[in-house]
């Protein structure tokens, strides 16, 4: 499956018009991580989750942060976030149970919670403790054609379920000093995991996010990082703006609250180019 960019074709607004062609299915599961907060993570989990949603193509969106941002984004009330994926992880409640339908069509939710604040705890004494989360998701799996999971900002025990359970990582970053200092020692740390529980995840893609274009020093740290990390920087860059500021608040994916804004926009590319790389990886 694959959104994949016909000719530079535009429409409305100078927005590109992409056509969506399907391969082969086959489920991928992707993390988004990143140990620091603040780097938009939560946004390019929710919205990029929205923008691979379609007619012919079932999407997952798994909270495993206990401040549930992801879940509040897509309209569901605080007093009703359980059952949630710490009911599945921590109390054995079977997966399917879990699972509920949002405003964007085809676009399933597992909640965040509380609960996942004491995952590490919960886990810490379970045999096979890294595998909680992908033994749970094998039994919906063939479900949906894309399961993406939002983690928290840590390395906990529960980020790590997510990286054995993904087949992909995409870690999105800010062009600010302290995170892109931070990020070498995040990517030794995936690297860490990968080899140690002889994952099969492999770095999908570093997300340029939350760009301030009027930060004085943004572009170069930008080009530091492209410098730097090469191919494994995606194209596709998400410029900070009030539209997507102003979403979460009326509990809409960008798509819905300014579909033909810039920023809907960048997420619709983002979708083509994630869905592009994951081809050529199968390939």
């Amino acid at each position: 499956m694959t959104l994949s960019r016909s000719a530079p074709r535009r429409g409305h607004r100078d927005q590109a018009i992409f056509v969506d062609r399907m391969i082969a299915k086959s489920p991928v599961v992707i993390a988004v991580v990143n140990n620091k907060g603040g780097v938009g993570k939560t946004t390019a989990a929710v919205n990029l989750a929205a923008a691979f949603a379609s007619p012919r193509r079932r999407v997952l969106l798994v909270d495993l942060d206990s401040q549930a941002s992801a879940s509040l984004w897509l309209g569901v009330e605080r007093i009703h976030l359980r059952p949630s994926s710490a009911s599945c992880l921590l109390q054995e409640l079977p997966v399917q149970h879990a699972i509920r339908g949002t405003t964007v069509p085809n676009l399933d939710l597992i909640t965040g919670s509380v609960e996942l604040a004491n995952a590490d705890l919960t886990l810490a004494n379970v045999s096979g403790r890294e595998l909680t989360l992908k033994l749970a998701l094998q039994r919906i799996r063939q479900q949906y054609d894309l399961i993406l999971l939002d983690c928290a900002p840590n390395l906990s025990l529960l980020c790590v379920n997510a990286l054995v359970a993904s087949d992909a990582v995409i870690v999105p970053v800010t062009p600010q000093p302290l995170a892109v200092e931070g990020l070498v020692g995040l990517l030794a740390s995936l690297e860490t995991v990968r080899v140690r529980l002889n994952t099969r995840n492999h770095l999908l893609g570093i997300l340029l996010s939350m760009v301030d274009p009027a930060a004085r020093k943004a572009p170069i740290l930008m080009r530091q990082l492209r410098e730097r990390h090469g191919s494994d920087v995606l194209r596709t860059e998400i410029l900070a703006s009030r539209a997507l500021e102003e979403a979460p608040m009326s509990a809409k994916t960008i798509n819905q609250f300014a579909p033909r804004s810039k920023a809907a926009d960048a997420f619709r590319r983002l979708a083509s180019e994630v869905l592009d790389r994951l081809r050529a990886r199968r390939g």
